[in-house]
């Protein structure tokens, strides 16, 4: 798809860094604690991400105290696009 990837967050370019709102996480739950703790040290950098968010199936507890400590919104087992389908397709149906 052209998109490029990085091997952690500390990778990505400073430019690209300080344009990060959300942290989408695609691992498994006991792999999350170390990216939540990069993202932690862009907030202090940088003022951004705003959000950690660990899809579904995804859950750890340890590093959502620590993204919350930080004063990062954490969403936990939740698909991003099942919930923006959920929130903007359901007012097409009400209507």
């Amino acid at each position: 798809m052209g998109e490029k990837s990085y091997k952690s967050l500390h990778d990505v370019p400073t430019e690209v860094q300080e344009t990060i709102e959300i942290i989408d996480v695609f691992r498994r739950s006991e792999d999350v604690l170390p990216i939540v703790e990069q993202a932690v040290q862009l907030g202090k950098l940088h003022g951004k991400p705003y959000v950690v968010w660990m899809q579904l199936g995804i859950v750890n507890e340890q590093a959502a105290e620590t993204a919350r400590k930080a004063g990062l919104t954490v969403i936990m087992d939740k698909c991003m696009r099942m919930e923006h389908q959920r929130l903007f397709n359901g007012d097409e149906q009400s209507k």
